[in-house]
């Protein structure tokens, strides 16, 4: 059976209402804490994450890149498109809202542990994104 990536990409943009409903959403799919690039993350503070992510878009279009699928670790590339109205968290510190269309690819490395993601490396192309909106640039 192929990895679906599908319902992980609807939790993390699909708005969120209720705080029990979402923790259940989120804990069928992930272990409870995850690791998430080496730190233990809770359900909610997965949610936490998704809410500020939906904050920061607009007009919200995913596109899988591609997904490689090695029974217990999934390797799922995707580009996440929008309209950025929010406040975004970068490795750089937080882009103020800039109206701009903005497209980020990511590249997940998902550890499933009994059908549930125990473990994410989630590595992100931030500058390919920041650069064309001039909010990062290489110095000389």
């Amino acid at each position: 059976m192929t990895f679906d990536p599908g319902p992980i990409l609807n939790l993390w943009t699909q708005p969120i209402h209720d705080l029990a409903d979402a923790v259940q959403a989120f804990s069928t799919l992930y272990t409870d804490p995850v690791v998430v690039n080496g730190s233990p993350v809770t359900a909610e503070q997965l949610i936490q994450r998704a809410v500020a992510l939906q904050g920061a878009f607009q007009e919200v279009h995913r596109e899988v890149l591609d997904v490689c699928d090695a029974g217990s670790k999934v390797a799922l590339a995707f580009r996440l498109v929008g309209r950025h109205v929010g406040p975004l968290a970068t490795s750089a510190g937080v882009l103020a809202p800039t109206g701009h269309r903005l497209s980020l690819r990511v590249i997940d490395i998902l550890t499933l542990t009994d059908g549930r993601i125990s473990s994410i490396t989630m590595v992100a192309d931030e500058l390919g994104a920041l650069a064309p909106l001039n909010a990062a640039a290489l110095v000389n």
